[in-house]
This record gives structure tokens, sequence and C-alpha cells, in this order.
């Protein structure tokens, strides 16, 4: 390892280390909530809610590609930390090989089981006859044929930031969301194409494949001094490999399948009340994604940070960097929820002004769901902290607290008590209980650590 990312990694000032892994990381993260608003932005302006609503509907089956990325994405990144920082560098490119390999073969069958099973996948997400026929090309654009390079996209940028280059992982994303919200108006509005939803799908596809193109070549262009290794004669059938990556990745991977449940759940109770309101729960959970992937930049760009210094016994500064990222996020998650609190109906009226019936629909919502931001800063920081040292066994308690336990009972209750906007609190209050438990949990962490690193040096 080049002494650049030894000194990264070990001596940088924390503000220094995490400004340069977290930076680009959060730029990445923004970049992609622009490119997660711009299909639903582009399509909101034909004003025709059956289009945005078949974006709506479709969003959970997207989102169940974070179940493999994050399965090999977040378990093989976090290991090839861990074996960068106990200079295990076998392991780290043999780690590397089988997780992007596994990530490939995973894509493939993603899309050929969609494909045989659609007409059942239309029904469990909730389409109807008036936006089912709008929710199928969309989805034959994202899925179809898009899951290889969207999940190849996101498990290669992991592999690379593990490696502690953020700057080249999150300029693969950002090259492909850039892409996207330029291609958007192109094949999405009736002056130009005219594809509507389908047109958006299309142009989330060929980003995707440009992102993908990136970041091999930089892997290519870098083959003689990176450790993110895409020889197939490193595939690893190493058992020891294999527990590590589904270790963490397995609890991470069900956090997201866990999401795509309520999601799919939140759509089948949101489209008792119409489109209109399908429409507007859609875009006021996208715009709450702002915060959440601000914070997601953040703890992802550390992670490869916590996973070094804990395997090598640094567990001072480990401690260190978790806590002056709670710190910022804490303060950022706070200002935008203030703003998303006071503005909200004008934020969904950037989206969709017409039907009025949306932004009305939406500004109740939107104020409900600014409840839960500022907890997501303490909440999603634990998560990395479990992945980035290997505790998977939290990260799956916290994954089932969050969906089983918490929200999908607090949709079903808070719906029946407040019908329609009860539902916007049940994020909220499932933030709220996740924080509480973070801090008993952290606290747990740093006194096992500091014993630990107390052993290490007697």
């Amino acid at each position: 390892m080049d002494k650049k990312k030894t000194d990264l990694f070990e001596n940088y000032a924390i503000p220094k280390a995490v400004a340069y892994l977290s930076l680009p990381a959060i730029m990445g993260t923004l970049v992609m909530v622009l490119y997660n608003m711009a299909d639903i932005y582009f399509v909101g302006m034909l004003d025709n809610s059956l289009e945005s609503s078949a974006v709506t509907i479709a969003s959970p089956l997207i989102l169940a590609f974070n179940a493999v990325t994050n399965l090999f994405g977040v378990g093989g990144s976090s290991l090839m930390s861990r074996s960068l920082g106990k200079k295990d560098y076998d392991t780290t490119k043999k780690c590397v090989a089988t997780s992007v390999y596994l990530a490939l073969f995973s894509a493939i069958l993603f899309s050929a089981l969609y494909t045989i099973f659609r007409n059942p996948m239309m029904n469990l997400l909730g389409a109807d006859a008036s936006n089912r026929a709008q929710t199928a090309r969309y989805l034959f654009w994202t899925v179809t044929v898009g899951a290889i390079p969207s999940i190849l996209n996101v498990v290669l940028s992991n592999m690379v930031r593990g490696e502690g280059e953020s700057f080249h992982a999150s300029i693969g994303v950002i090259s492909g969301c850039v892409l996207n919200i330029i291609l958007d108006p192109f094949f999405v509005l009736p002056k130009f194409i005219g594809m509507g939803a389908a047109g958006a799908g299309m142009a989330t596809c060929i980003s995707n494949c440009v992102a993908c193109a990136y970041l091999l070549i930089v892997i290519f262009l870098k083959r003689k001094t990176t450790y993110v290794c895409l020889n197939p004669k490193q595939f690893s059938f190493r058992k020891d490999i294999y527990k590590e990556i589904f270790g963490v990745g397995i609890p991470a991977s069900i956090q997201n399948l866990l999401n795509v449940t309520g999601t799919v759940i939140l759509n089948n109770f949101t489209n008792k009340f119409g489109t209109d309101a399908v429409t507007a729960m859609g875009i006021c959970h996208r715009v709450t994604m702002i915060p959440l992937y601000l914070t997601m930049g953040m703890t992802q760009g550390i992670m490869p940070l916590i996973s070094y210094n804990f395997a090598s016994g640094n567990r001072k500064r480990m401690k260190d960097a978790i806590m002056f990222v709670i710190r910022i996020s804490v303060v950022i998650t706070v200002a935008m929820a203030i703003v998303f609190y006071f503005y909200s109906g004008n934020i969904v009226a950037i989206f969709m002004d017409e039907p009025v019936a949306v932004v009305d629909y939406g500004r109740v919502i939107l104020r409900a769901m600014c409840i839960g931001i500022p907890f997501l800063a303490v909440d999603f920081t634990a998560v990395a902290v479990f992945q980035a040292i290997g505790k998977g066994s939290y990260s799956f308690i916290f994954a089932i607290s969050r969906k089983i336990i918490l929200e999908i009972p607090a949709i079903i209750i808070l719906n029946k008590i407040y019908p329609l906007y009860g539902m916007g609190f049940a994020q909220p209050f499932a933030e709220f209980v996740l924080t509480v438990i973070s801090i008993f949990m952290l606290r747990k962490i740093f006194r096992e650590t500091i014993n630990v690193g107390k052993q290490e040096v007697m």
C-alpha cells in the first residue's frame, strides 16, 4: 500500500481525513439525489399523474438493487479495508474479485427473474389497470436491461472507495447521475422524443452504463498500484472470505429488502387514496432522500477509515472520527429539516404544481417526515460503524427493528388514527427509537474497543 494512503488512514488530522474521504462521497450521493429526483421531476412536467405514479410504484424494485449492492459492495469493501489495515493484501485481492463476480451473477439473475415473473411482480408493487403499462415500460429499461450496469456501478464504487480512492469512486457515481439528468428531458418530454416514464428509465440505463465504464477504465489504468483486483483467477472459495463478506453484507442486504417491503406496503396503503396521493408520497420520499443521502455519503466516506483503524488497533482514532462525523451530520440535518418544514408546499410544487391535490397532500406529508430527519445522523452513522468493524449481528438487529418492529406497524396503526397523513409520521417514529438504541450501542462499542486497545498496548 503506497505511503499516501497509509498516511491518510494513520496520520492525517481527523477533520482532514474525514474531508478527504467524505466530501467526494457526499458530492456523489447528493448528485445521486438529483438523479433520483430527475425522473420524477421531468416526468412530473408532463402533468400526468399516471406517468408520475409509475415511477413511484416502480421505486421499490429499483431499491431492491441495493440489497445486492450492499451484500457484495458493503460486505466486500468492509473486509477489504480491514484486510488493508492488517496488511493482508492477498485476502484483499481475493475479497474484491469474489465480491465483484458474485455481484455480476446476482445482477443477471435479478434481471432474468423480474422479466420472467413480470406480471405477478406488477401486482405485488401495487400497479393497477390505470398505470400498469407505464410502470412496465419504465421497469423494462431500469431492470430488464439496466440491472447489470446499475448493480456493478455501485459495487465497483464501493471497492474503489474501500481502498481510500473516494474521489474516483464518487466521480463514477457523479458522471452517471449528471448524464441521467441531461438525458431525462430529451427522452421524457413531448417536444423531444416524448417517451414519458419509459424515457426516464432509458436515460437511467444509459447513464449507469457510462458510470460503470468509467470505473472499469480507472481500475484498468491503476492495475499495477491498486488492490481492486478484477482478475477472475483471484475469485476465491475460501470460507473465511465468504463468512466475512456475508457476515456484514447479509444484514445490510436485509435492511434494504425490508426498506423495499416497507415502501411496497406504504404504496399499497397510499394507493387507496388515489393517484394524486401516491404521487405526493413519492415526491416527499425523494425530497427526504437529500438529508438521507448526505448522511450516507458522510458515513460511506469514513467507513474505510473506521475499518482500517479498527483492524490496525488504533481505536482512539476510530472513535474520534465517528464522533466528529456525528456532530457535523446533526447540525446539517437539523438545518435541512427546518427548511423543509417551513417551505414544504413550495418544495412539492417544484416537482408538480398540477393537480393542486398533489401539493396539498405533499405539504402535510413532508412536514411529518421532516421530524425524523435529524435522527438520521446518529442512526445511519451507527449502522456504518457496525458494518465497518464487522459487527453484522448489530446491523441485523437494526434492520429488523427499523421495519418489522417499528415502521411497518406504525404505518398500519397511524393510518387508522390519521388516514393517509399519519403514515408520514411512521419513519420519524422508527428513527427516533433507533437513535436512542444507537447511542447505547455506540457507547458499548467504544468501551469494548478501548479495553481491547489497552490490552494490546500491554
